[in-house]
């Protein structure tokens, strides 16, 4: 078992717990209306990325964080598995471990600008083809903010279609930036067959229907569909991910 990073001497399963080796760094956000965003800038440990990942997190009303499994998985894996560049970071008065971003919570309005800051982040830092990963509220803050022209294309994890509409489906369609949907045969809001009705109307975008599934993605099972699935998309020479690291260096 990993718990830390990975042993150079022999392959080891990746676990629930398994953090591979990366360059990690605490961020801060600022956005245009002056608030101050905690994260964490994760690198691959002996290369540039080859692409980035904008993680935007679930309800924060509801627990979500830059810390909700899958996204912190996502940045314990990708950056030496996929060469990947993962960002994560809290939007406008949430909390984690890392600690708590200015403001508050703002219904997924004023987090417009939260999605702008992030993508300003990367762009400064020279940052390669920006994909943002939202799940479940982030999934809104992707549609509706995040179709801009430094952005690639967004992959969406349970998405809800509950704050983002037709009108913001539409604005996808007419960039054709790729959009890729997971969707949960059980999820708790939006199961596949309804989530094929509404993203019809973009026809670029990709609906993957994920068995048995549930909205959060509870289970080591789930989590290397969704993070081999991102690896698929953004990076398919890394595609699938080994169950065993062994670091080569």
């Amino acid at each position: 078992m990993i718990d830390g990073p990975a042993s150079e001497d022999r392959a080891s399963e990746i676990r629930a717990g398994t953090v591979l080796p990366a360059r990690r760094e605490d961020v801060v956000l600022r956005t245009a209306d002056g608030l101050d965003l905690v994260g964490e800038l994760a690198l691959p440990p002996h290369a540039e990325p080859v692409a980035t990942l904008i993680c935007l997190h679930p309800l924060p009303t509801a627990g979500g964080m830059m810390d909700s499994h899958l996204l912190r998985k996502a940045s314990y894996r990708l950056p030496a598995m996929a060469g990947l560049a993962v960002l994560r970071f809290n939007t406008r008065g949430t909390s984690s471990q890392r600690g708590i971003s200015a403001g508050a919570f703002g219904g997924g309005g004023p987090e417009r600008h939260d999605v702008a800051a992030a993508i300003e982040f990367c762009a400064a830092a020279g940052l390669p083809r920006l994909w943002l990963l939202g799940w479940s509220f982030g999934t809104e803050l992707a549609l509706m903010w995040g179709n801009v022209p430094r952005v690639d294309g967004a992959i969406l994890l349970s998405p809800a279609l509950r704050r983002a509409s037709d009108s913001d489906l539409d604005a996808w369609a007419a960039s054709g930036r790729p959009l890729v949907a997971l969707v949960p045969e059980l999820d708790d809001y939006l199961r596949p067959a309804e989530a094929k009705a509404r993203f019809a109307r973009v026809p670029q975008a990709e609906l993957i229907a994920v068995g048995k599934a549930k909205h959060l993605w509870v289970g080591e099972t789930y989590v290397r569909i969704v993070l081999n699935e991102i690896v698929r998309v953004l990076n398919p020479g890394a595609w699938p991910l080994p169950a065993e690291w062994k670091d080569s260096r």
